[in-house]
């Protein structure tokens, strides 16, 4: 049964695996279906292919998928799907083709695949997968194992040009195991101690840090005081409207953290705080800066204080590498994005937005999107920070002042914030969509939509829309062009007609986010659909060629 390229959303309802005739293939790719996977699927014990491709879905790969053992492809690309590959799929020995790309997998790529001898097709690209990567099987077949964008896989046959394995990670891996098993026997006996000791205390804790019960770190006043050296200058991140962020290392455990510490002077500061709060127990995605905990106390003048605890990311904001400070020193090293770096970056924070919009329990606006907003981690992963502005639609209607000394803060930046909300229109999920727009032409022409050119009429959307198509070079950060210039050809990207087309459409994704009117903008989920297939296409040649094959063997084996 073949429903793909339908429309479909929502989740997948458990009947639909309990269907008597699906003894062939289930085709639900290229749709807009959300949720996991129902656990019905183990039913589908005579399918030969199951293809749920290009949708929303998410949560665990449910361990009965390992039922299907006559399951020759199985197809989940493209999705949310999280955790690791469950060793209940050793039982699918008849697999020929598997793809898992496009996900938010993690752990360790299974040591079962070594085994599959009718497995002419891997792909695991573009998930979180960790540890050594087999060099037997399919693994040791270059046209038939990709796994590029696995930052920590290590290993392989050469071809997969895998950063070689520190030999003593992988002789330790099974020691490691070992006393983690240990570890964790004895830990549930310290735990179940421990909970009697929390219960008795927890009658005394005080109702200021409720959003610490279910935080990771319990941190005060003081240790974060002396985490960030005093909140001093050398430790200052960066500041907003609602306060500064500074760099801190825990004394306990040398953790480095960013903890942003809310301006209580400001109108809404509080509120924001307690939005934060209120999201910490909901929000968890890999594209959102994790927020560890929360603090609300005194300091030593015997002010109000209120902190946000983050986790740190070592590379800095998308601010810092797309506009480098006028105060640089020369020593500072020059840091570039890469075209397909930039393609990722738009990606990662589409992703988070998507999920913000339509994942969460409640709907939650960011209202103030922005580079300096978007961190990148060790990887250079995108993530989105500073929730302080986030409104959740169901949980608070609060209405916020739109007088002007407030309403800045409240409503986005200058050149960011969408046109309706200088009118008083209310908070919007396309408000973030216009934000979005102007960030994805901002990273790709370089340019702030404040930057001294945009003036008497001019905006950068308008600069970009006279641009295209025809003149699309003239609008490339010329950073891009300058890598080309500089080595002859760009690795990841080069300037044919091809991918001219490919930033074209980049751009009018961009055009369509930010249009003037909230009715004519995207959807989150269309633009993550859209730029996906766009970051397909722009990978190594034999990546459509992948795709002929991968399609090649479904066919030649009947599915």
């Amino acid at each position: 049964m073949s429903l793909s390229h339908n429309n479909l959303s929502g989740p997948i309802p458990h009947q639909a695996f309990e269907l008597p005739f699906l003894s062939i293939f289930l085709d639900l790719k290229s749709n807009y279906l959300t949720g996991g996977l129902p656990l019905t699927v183990g039913k589908l014990k005579n399918l030969a292919a199951f293809r749920v491709s290009r949708n929303r879905l998410s949560g665990l790969l449910p361990n009965n998928l390992g039922s299907c053992v006559h399951l020759e492809a199985l197809i989940l690309g493209g999705n949310l799907f999280e955790g690791p590959i469950p060793s209940s799929l050793s039982s699918l020995r008849g697999l020929v083709l598997l793809d898992v790309s496009d996900n938010n997998l993690s752990g360790d790529v299974p040591e079962f695949l070594v085994s599959f001898g009718a497995l002419k097709y891997l792909n695991l690209s573009f998930n979180d997968f960790e540890g050594l990567i087999p060099s037997e099987g399919v693994f040791k077949n270059k046209s038939a194992t990709f796994v590029e964008g696995n930052n920590k896989l290590c290993g392989g046959i050469p071809e997969l040009h895998l950063s070689r394995c520190n030999s003593k990670t992988s002789s330790d891996t099974s020691l490691k195991l070992k006393v983690a098993i240990i570890v964790v026997i004895l830990g549930v006996a310290l735990v179940f101690s421990c909970l009697l000791i929390l219960w008795f205390r927890k009658k005394k804790e005080l109702p200021t840090t409720t959003c610490a019960e279910n935080s990771i770190l319990q941190l005060s006043y003081q240790s974060i005081l002396r985490a960030t050296d005093g909140f001093s200058v050398q430790n200052l991140l960066g500041s907003g409207s609602f306060g500064s962020v500074y760099k801190g290392i825990l004394e306990e455990s040398g953790a480095v953290i960013a903890v942003k510490v809310l301006n209580l002077l400001n109108r809404g500061a509080s509120r924001s705080f307690l939005a934060e709060c209120e999201a910490l127990r909901n929000i968890r995605h890999r594209n959102l800066v994790k927020v560890l905990t929360a603090i609300s106390g005194v300091d030593y003048r015997g002010n109000d204080f209120k902190a946000l605890v983050y986790e740190f990311m070592e590379n800095g904001s998308l601010e810092e590498w797309l506009h480098q400070s006028i105060n640089r020193n020369e020593s500072d090293i020059v840091r570039n994005l890469s075209f397909f770096q930039r393609v990722n970056v738009a990606i990662d924070v589409a992703y988070a937005l998507e999920y913000l919009h339509h994942q969460c329990e409640t709907t939650i606006i960011h209202c103030d999107l922005k580079p300096s907003n978007i961190l990148l981690d060790q990887e250079m992963v995108g993530h989105i920070s500073d929730f302080g502005l986030a409104k959740i639609l169901s949980a608070d209607r609060l209405n916020y002042s739109t007088n002007q000394s407030s309403s800045i803060g409240l409503r986005g930046t200058i050149g960011y914030a969408p046109p309706e909300y200088g009118m008083g229109s209310e908070l919007s999920t396309k408000g973030d969509v216009y934000s979005y727009g102007i960030l994805l032409l901002e990273i790709f022409t370089g340019k702030r939509p404040t930057d001294d050119m945009f003036k008497e009429g001019l905006s950068i959307h308008n600069f970009v829309e006279a641009a295209l198509p025809e003149q699309v070079i003239e609008i490339t950060d010329p950073i891009l062009l300058q890598e080309r210039a500089r080595q002859g050809t760009l690795k990841e990207f080069t300037l044919n007609d091809k991918h001219l087309q490919h930033l074209n459409s980049i751009f009018e994704i961009g055009l369509t986010c930010s249009a003037e009117s909230p009715t004519e903008r995207m959807d989150m989920s269309d633009v993550v659909s859209k730029l996906c297939s766009i970051r397909v296409k722009l990978l190594h040649p034999t990546r459509v060629h992948r795709e002929r094959q991968a399609l090649y063997i479904a066919q030649s084996t009947g599915t």
